[in-house]
């Protein structure tokens, strides 16, 4: 009775607002129960009336008239349309209308914005007793692949609570509609101390976040960057910021996830694409300054200037008791995300000379999109879409699956875009050859292969074909190479582990001494 209730609910609904107006009250109908509480309207009544109320978390934090404040830019380059694939062939086929979003973030929305000092206690670690490199979170990830991924179809964040209000002020000086929860994991936000002494904590942090470009009447464009990561000193009692520093990497030729939706319902057709992001930077102009300096007696000794000039201070040296290299530090952050990254991924040139030197075999991975740091998705549906998404975690966080590659194998993951430059600098024929040799066996868009040192490709399968058969009866399976094992109960793990054997097993003529 329900059902057939909801469905006509849902006719009525259709036939009152049409499809697009349906899609955008579905956007806002967080609960889906056909009825918009005065929490759901709130972003269409803030736009309306221009003024955002204040939220809870951000009331209880009482402003001190004494305390300390921080003043940070935003630093913002945008996104290079160059880069993108759908650039090739000059954006054919898509609308002005859907990259209008995109096109017109050129700055940032608030190049400039001062907070109180004690609002970073947020990154403050969770207990005293932490050692150097030992992950907590700041926001707890929801998701797993259990639980599913969260909608496409809205436009406006919800309310942020507790520590998340912090992390949404600052993404918002970037743009006014940040997600500071993406809809796939891994989501949240992880750090670690880097450094502490006896006043002192120096903390590293990665957050995983994204942003709504679009809003109706247009349909949504998420724009989601690798990640943001940064640092940020602090007192113990977060009285003082001596430094803060959040950006999105980019030492990689792409570091953005784009998609955007085509019609008016969750199952509209997607375009996904990837691109370059040369700048996005929050940085702090200086340490936090309080606004008066009082004596002993109370007496204010100094003020800030009446043009905002902050009081002049000259600050201790910080001498740090222990700390730990930043590379280290954000290694750590980087297993807490992606828990297979307990197996070191070496860049693809590395990966052959460590191999070579220690006589072992190259499991390496050659994606459209990235393995970490979000998507590893076509431009086009697959059968099972987001494969690298898929693959990193399910069978390449597994027990089994990381103990034999730490054990036997070198393992790299690499970009086609990557692959294809080194193929073409012939300045260094080993580095093209190897390249030339992947891409000879790369099938979109992910493919998993076994490598001799030499680059000579010995075994390899293609992550559509390997969620396919996983997803098939045992008994439907012919081929005896990806045969399942009573082993293990999950049939990915069994065939991941069985693919890397066989591997192994036609490696072993070239690896004899």
């Amino acid at each position: 009775y329900r059902d057939a209730e909801a469905a006509r609910q849902q006719e009525l609904a259709l036939k009152s607002l049409g499809n697009e107006g349906l899609f955008l009250f579905s956007s806002l109908d967080t609960n889906k129960d056909l009825y918009l509480s005065p929490e759901e309207f709130k972003p269409i009544a803030e736009k309306l009336t221009g003024v955002a109320p204040v939220s809870e978390s951000e009331e209880e934090e009482t402003p001190d008239a004494d305390g300390e404040t921080l003043s940070i830019v935003a630093k913002f380059q945008p996104l290079l349309m160059e880069t993108m694939t759908k650039s090739k062939d000059g954006f054919l086929g898509i609308s002005h209308v859907a990259l209008s979003g995109l096109r017109n973030w050129t700055a940032p929305a608030a190049p400039m914005s001062v907070l109180l000092a004690r609002q970073f206690k947020a990154f403050l670690p969770p207990k005293d007793s932490l050692d150097l490199g030992e992950p907590w979170w700041i926001i707890p990830s929801e998701l797993n692949i259990f639980t599913g991924y969260l909608s496409n179809n809205r436009f406006y964040p919800p309310p942020p609570k507790g520590k998340e209000v912090l992390i949404h002020r600052l993404l918002s000086m970037f743009h006014p509609r940040p997600f500071v929860r993406t809809r796939f994991a891994p989501q949240g936000a992880v750090a670690c101390l880097q450094a502490s002494s006896s006043f002192y904590y120096s903390v590293a942090f990665r957050i995983h976040a994204e942003f709504q470009l679009n809003e109706p009447p247009n349909f949504p464009f998420w724009f989601s960057p690798g990640q943001f990561t940064g640092y940020i000193v602090l007192s113990k009692d977060s009285s003082h910021v001596r430094d803060f520093r959040l950006f999105v990497p980019n030492n990689r030729s792409l570091n953005v996830d784009m998609e955007w939706l085509y019609g008016a319902s969750e199952s509209s057709n997607m375009e996904v694409d990837i691109g370059y992001l040369p700048q996005m930077e929050l940085e702090s102009t200086g340490p936090s300054v309080p606004s008066v300096i009082h004596d002993e007696d109370g007496k204010v000794l100094a003020s800030r200037d009446p043009s905002g000039e902050p009081i002049q201070f000259v600050f201790e040296e910080i001498t740090w008791q222990q700390q730990i290299p930043w590379q280290e530090a954000a290694h750590r952050l980087e297993v807490a995300m992606y828990p297979f990254k307990k197996v070191s991924y070496l860049p693809f040139t590395e990966a052959f000379e460590r191999a070579q030197a220690e006589k072992k075999l190259v499991h390496s991975i050659l994606l459209w999109g990235a393995l970490d740091d979000h998507p590893a998705k076509p431009p086009v549906p697959l059968p099972v879409p987001g494969s690298g998404r898929t693959l990193r975690e399910t069978v390449l966080e597994s027990s089994p699956i990381l103990a034999l590659l730490n054990e036997s194998f070198i393992s790299s993951w690499s970009l086609v875009k990557e692959l294809e430059e080194l193929q073409s600098n012939r300045e260094n024929e080993l580095h093209s050859k190897l390249a030339k040799l992947h891409l000879e066996k790369y099938n979109f868009p992910v493919e998993m292969m076994i490598c001799l040192p030499n680059g000579t490709v010995v075994h390899h399968i293609n992550a559509n074909y390997f969620l396919d058969i996983t997803s098939m009866k045992p008994e439907d399976v012919e081929s005896s190479i990806f045969s399942f094992s009573t082993n293990f109960e999950d049939p990915s793990t069994a065939t991941y582990l069985q693919f890397l054997k066989e591997g192994l097993h036609r490696a072993e003529p070239y690896l004899q001494p």
